[in-house]
C-alpha cells in the first residue's frame, strides 16, 4: 500500500487518539528483543507445537476446488465440521467407504 500524506496523517491521528497503545519511542524500540529471546520457553513450545493438535497419520492435502454456492451453503448450514462432512460425502461418492 502506498502511503499518501493524507493516509499517513490519518494513521498518526489514530495512534495519538489511543491512550492504551501509545506509539513506541526510539528508546523503547532500541531495547526491544526478538520474541525468541524475550520468551524462549514459549517460542520453543510453539516451534515444537507441544500441546497443539497431534500430527495426523494420514494428513489431508489442500486443493483449490470450485463448487456451487448452494452445495457449500448446505454443508456449512450443518455447523462446524462441514469440511469433514463434505470429505465423507466425496469419499462415499468415490466408492471409498
Amino acid at each position: 500500500m502506498t502511503k499518501t500524506p493524507l493516509s499517513e496523517a490519518k494513521v498518526q491521528e489514530m495512534i495519538a487518539s489511543d491512550p492504551d497503545a501509545p506509539e513506541a519511542t526510539d528508546a523503547q524500540l532500541a531495547q526491544a528483543k526478538p520474541f525468541t529471546e524475550a520468551f524462549p520457553a514459549l517460542a520453543e513450545k510453539m516451534r515444537k507445537n507441544v500441546g497443539g493438535r497431534p500430527k495426523a497419520e494420514n494428513p489431508k492435502g489442500a486443493v483449490s476446488l470450485r463448487l456451487d454456492p448452494e452445495v457449500v451453503s448446505r454443508f456449512k448450514a450443518g455447523g462446524p465440521g462441514w469440511q469433514t462432512r463434505m470429505n465423507e460425502a466425496l469419499r462415499q461418492a468415490a466408492g471409498l467407504t
